[in-house]
């Protein structure tokens, strides 16, 4: 009689290679959204009926608290200093789009002033960030 008896084989993995895979996933997803990042300021958005979208990438973010302490890239800047900065971009970037976000609780002289400095550099391409009313 011949003995039939069945194995039980299993193929083997190797779980080293699974785990590099795994490590540099992780990585790859770690530097992603480093890259990712952008300042923002913690604000109330003002709300409005109509909206239009622009690009989010490419802009220069003005941030204008409830306050009134202005804002870019994390900074807190004078009215020259954003002078500077407005026009620094321009010169780097001719067509930047500026964005201006302000909390809707801020005092609108502060916003005034943000426009004014826009207005004595003659640019126009000027975005007011609002929230989309539901």
């Amino acid at each position: 009689m011949i003995d039939l008896k069945r194995r039980n084989r299993r193929p083997l993995i190797a779980m080293s290679s699974m785990s590099d895979i795994g490590f540099l996933l992780l990585i790859f997803i770690m530097l992603i959204s480093l890259i990712n990042q952008r300042y923002e300021e913690p604000i109330e958005y003002p709300e409005a009926k109509l909206l239009e979208k622009t690009q989010e990438k490419d802009n220069l973010e003005i941030w204008i608290e409830a306050g009134g302490a202005v804002s870019v890239e994390g900074n807190r800047v004078t009215g020259e200093q954003l002078e500077h900065i407005i026009a620094q971009s321009l010169a780097e970037t001719p067509g930047i789009r500026v964005h201006v976000i302000a909390d809707k609780n801020a005092p609108y002289r502060h916003i005034d002033s943000v426009v004014k400095v826009l207005q004595k550099l003659q640019h126009r391409v000027v975005s007011f960030v609002v929230k989309e009313e539901l």
